[in-house]
C-alpha cells in the first residue's frame, strides 16, 4: 500500500451525450522513461512519521492538519505493483475487500438501468438529489419544491466526489452540482417558469456533508444532519473572495462588486481535487451556458467572449437572466469574467467563506489536482475540456510547510495564489516504433509578478487564459478532462474524453492521431468507422527526473480507448483479447498499489457508462477490468478509492438524460426510490 493518507481524489465530466445534455454542457458533438524513485529524507519523514497516525479511512481517529504528508510522496514511493497472478495468490485476492488487489470477473457492456458491481462486490447509495443537508432542511417533496428548501438539500447532478477524515468513524463528503435537467426534475406544469429557474440555481454549486461507516466492512451511510455541524451547502448565491494577481483587475469589477474582489456564487463545478492542506478544489467548467443578452454587448468583450463560447445575443436554454440581472451580458458584461475559475473550500471550517484562485487561469475546468514536488512546491495539474484546448500546470513560488499548526495550515492555503502557470506542448517522436509517444515542454504563461506573453499583463494573462495560451503554440488536445498525478509512480495520467472533429476542423498529429474511429450503433452491433476520435485516449505523462516542477517531460498514449476488437485500439502492450472495451475516458483515481481508476462518460460503443481499473505497471499493464457500470443514461463521476482500499465512491450523475426523456415519461427511475431518476453518491464494497 502507498504511504498515503487519502488518495488523490479526482472526479468527473462529460463526453458526447444525447442532443438534451448537449444543450447544456456537452463540449463535443452529440453522436451517439522510468521515474527517478531517489527519495527526500524530509519528506520521507513526514510520511513515515504521517503513517504513524491513522486516518480515518484506516479506521483512526484524524484531523484535517495530518493530511499533510499524503500528497507529498508521489515521487518517493516505489513503483505500481501488478495485481497477483499466480492461481494461489489469485484466489487469496478473490476474497479480499482491498479493491486494488481483488481479483474479479469484469463486468460485461450491459444496458441496465441499475448500477452493476462486479461479481462479489455491492454498493449503497449514500445520499440522493434532495436529501437533507443543513440542519434546518425540510423533507425533499418533488411536489412542493422551494428555492429555500433545496438550498438545504442535496443538489443535482453530484460529480466530483472528495472523502476527507473527520474523526473515528465519520468522513466530510465533498460534492459538485455541476448543472440541472429542469425536464426530469419538475413535473410538467407543477412550477412557473421563474421559481422553476430560481430552484435549478439552488440545486447548483457544491455540499458538504459528513457520512459515517455503515455495518457493513467498506460501506457508508449519510450522518443525521440535525447534528452534523460540517454540513454546507454552497450555491449561485453564496459569497466567494478573489484571491491571486487578478483579483481586483477592472475586468472583475461589476456594479455591485465595484473592488473586483468579491463574487457571487459558483456552478458549472466538473470534477475537483482535495489538497494536500485538506480543502477542497472544484472547477467552474461549462460557466458560459448561464449568461445570455438582451441587447449589444460592448465590443470591447467580443473576442474574449466568442474564444470562451459567450452567447452575445437572445436568451439561452438556461435563461437565469430573467430572474437574476447580473446574468445579462448587455447590462452587466464583467459578470461572466467572475467564473470559470477553480475554487477552494474548507470542509474543516463550515462559516469559512469559499475563494476563487485566480492564479489557477480562467478557462473551462475541468477540475486541479495538487501533488508537492520534492523540493517542497505545490504543483497543480489541470485540463480545459473543450476540443481544440490545452492541458496546464500551476508551480507555487513558496513551499508547502509540513506539521499540523494553525499557522502551517494556514500559510499552505495561501500556496495557489503566488507561483506560475504553464501550458503544454507536445512533440511525437515518430510512430515508427508502433507506439504514440514522445516529449515535450512547459511553456511559461505569466509568474504572479511578470507576464511572459507580449502585450498582456498578468491579470490580463489569467483573466483571459485562452487568448493568451493561444499565443505560444501549445497542442490542441482531444477534451483534456482530468489530469491527476499517480501517487505511487509519480506520473501524470490525463483523460483526453473524444473529439469528433478530429481530422477534420482539428489536424492529426502523434498526440492525438486518430481521424476515425470504430464505433457501435447499439449494443451487440456490428463495428462501424466514424470520422474523429470518438472514443478517446488516456496520456501518461512523465516529469523530467520525476520532478513536478520540471519544465520539461515524456509522454505516451497509455490507452488508445475503444472496443479492443477495432484495429486502432492499444492498451499500453497488453492483449487486446484479454481486455473490457472502454470507451470516452472521464476522469481518474488511484489506488494503494498505483492503478489507474477510469470513469467513463458518452459511451459509444452500445453500452452503460462505467468504471475501470487498470494497473500502470508490471506484466498486467495495460489489463482493463470493467469494475461497474452505471444505471441507464448515466455517467460515471466522482471515482475515489478510499485508503483502507475497501471502499470505491462514484457519483452517478444524470440517470435517464435520453433524447425524449421527460419527469412523467422517463427512461429511468434510478435509484428506485420514487417514479423519477434522482442523481446520487454510491459506495461499492466487497459482499
Amino acid at each position: 500500500m502507498t504511504p498515503r493518507l487519502l488518495p488523490l481524489i479526482a472526479t468527473p465530466r462529460h463526453g458526447s451525450r444525447s442532443r438534451m445534455t448537449c444543450r447544456y454542457r456537452c463540449n463535443d458533438a452529440c453522436d451517439a522513461p522510468v521515474p527517478n524513485t531517489s527519495s527526500n529524507p524530509a519528506m520521507r519523514d513526514l510520511v513515515e512519521g504521517a503513517l504513524a497516525r491513522r486516518s480515518v479511512l484506516k479506521g483512526g481517529a484524524l484531523g484535517a492538519g495530518a493530511l499533510v504528508g499524503a500528497f507529498a510522496t508521489s515521487a518517493t514511493t516505489p513503483a505500481a505493483a501488478a495485481p497477483a497472478t499466480s492461481a494461489t495468490t489469485a484466489a487469496a485476492a478473490r476474497r479480499t475487500g482491498d479493491v486494488g488487489r481483488a481479483a474479479f470477473s469484469p463486468v460485461g457492456p450491459n444496458r441496465a438501468d441499475a448500477v452493476t458491481n462486479a461479481p462479489g462486490f455491492t454498493h449503497n447509495v449514500v445520499i440522493r438529489w434532495g436529501d437533507p443537508v443543513e440542519a434546518g432542511a425540510p423533507r425533499f417533496d418533488v411536489h412542493a419544491q422551494t428555492p429555500e428548501a433545496q438550498a438545504q438539500q442535496f443538489g443535482y447532478n453530484n460529480d466530483y466526489v472528495g472523502v476527507l477524515p473527520l474523526g473515528a468513524r465519520t468522513a466530510l463528503l465533498v460534492t459538485n452540482h455541476e448543472y440541472t435537467d429542469e425536464n426530469l426534475m419538475f413535473p410538467t406544469g407543477e412550477y412557473d417558469d421563474a421559481t422553476t429557474k430560481k430552484i435549478a440555481m439552488a440545486a447548483h454549486g457544491m455540499a458538504v456533508v459528513t457520512i459515517e461507516r455503515g455495518r457493513a466492512h467498506g460501506s457508508w451511510i449519510r450522518s443525521d444532519h440535525r447534528r452534523a455541524r460540517h454540513n454546507r451547502r454552497i450555491t449561485v448565491h453564496t459569497e466567494f473572495e478573489l484571491h491571486g494577481p487578478a483579483a481586483g483587475h477592472d475586468l472583475l469589477r461589476t456594479a455591485a462588486d465595484p473592488t473586483g474582489t468579491r463574487a457571487h456564487g459558483t456552478f458549472g463545478n466538473c470534477a475537483g481535487g482535495t489538497t494536500p492542506w485538506g480543502t477542497v478544489l472544484s472547477g467552474e467548467e461549462n460557466f458560459n451556458g448561464y449568461f445570455d443578452a438582451s441587447g449589444a454587448v460592448d465590443p470591447a468583450n467580443a473576442t474574449s467572449f466568442k474564444r470562451y463560447g459567450l452567447a452575445t445575443s437572445a436568451v439561452t436554454n438556461r435563461g437565469w437572466s430573467t430572474v437574476d440581472e447580473r446574468f445579462d451580458l448587455a447590462k452587466h458584461p464583467h459578470e461572466a469574467y467572475r467564473f470559470g475559475w477553480v475554487v477552494e473550500i474548507d470542509p474543516y471550517e463550515p462559516d469559512s467563506t469559499p475563494v476563487k484562485q485566480t492564479m489557477l487561469g480562467r478557462f473551462k475546468h475541468e477540475g486541479a489536482n495538487v501533488t508537492i514536488s520534492d523540493s517542497g512546491h505545490a504543483v497543480a495539474y489541470m485540463g480545459d475540456d473543450e476540443r481544440g484546448d490545452y492541458l496546464y500546470k500551476f508551480v507555487s513560488a513558496d513551499r508547502f510547510r509540513t506539521g499540523d499548526t494553525r499557522s502551517a495550515r494556514a500559510h499552505n492555503k495561501t500556496l495557489l495564489t503566488r507561483g506560475t502557470l504553464y501550458v503544454a506542448k507536445f512533440a511525437g517522436d515518430g510512430s515508427g516504433d508502433g507506439e504514440f509517444d514522445g516529449a515535450g515542454t512547459w511553456v511559461a504563461l505569466t509568474s504572479d509578478t511578470t507576464s511572459h506573453v507580449p502585450g498582456m499583463s498578468v491579470a490580463e494573462v489569467l483573466i483571459n487564459t485562452r487568448l493568451a495560451a493561444d499565443t505560444v503554440g501549445p497542442t490542441k488536445m482531444d477534451r483534456p478532462e482530468d489530469v491527476e498525478p499517480n501517487p505511487v509512480n509519480g506520473k501524470i495520467y490525463a483523460a483526453l474524453t473524444n473529439n469528433s472533429d478530429r481530422g477534420v476542423k482539428y489536424p492529426t498529429d502523434e498526440t492525438n492521431p486518430l481521424a476515425s474511429s470504430m464505433v457501435r450503433a447499439e449494443l451487440g452491433a456490428p463495428l462501424t468507422s466514424k470520422s474523429g476520435n470518438r472514443n478517446g485516449y488516456v496520456l501518461e505523462l512523465t516529469e523530467l527526473g520525476n520532478d513536478h516542477t520540471a519544465t520539461q517531460f515524456t509522454w505516451d498514449l497509455f490507452l488508445v480507448c475503444g472496443d479492443p476488437e477495432a484495429p486502432e485500439t492499444y492498451f499500453a502492450g497488453y492483449d487486446k483479447s484479454k481486455v473490457s472495451p472502454i470507451s470516452c475516458p472521464d476522469n481518474v483515481a488511484f489506488d494503494g498499489v498505483g492503478n489507474l481508476w477510469i470513469s467513463t462518460d458518452g459511451n459509444v460503443l452500445g453500452s452503460n457508462d462505467g468504471l475501470f481499473r487498470v494497473p500502470v505497471a508490471g506484466p498486467e499493464r495495460g489489463s482493463v477490468e470493467q469494475f461497474l457500470t452505471v444505471p441507464f443514461g448515466a455517467e460515471t463521476c466522482g471515482p475515489l478509492i478510499t485508503d483502507d482500499q475497501r471502499s470505491v465512491f462514484i457519483a452517478v450523475q444524470h440517470p435517464g438524460e435520453t433524447d425524449g426523456a421527460t419527469f412523467e415519461t422517463p427512461s429511468s427511475t434510478w435509484p428506485h426510490t420514487d417514479g423519477f431518476p434522482r442523481p446520487s453518491v454510491v459506495v461499492s464494497y466487497r459482499r
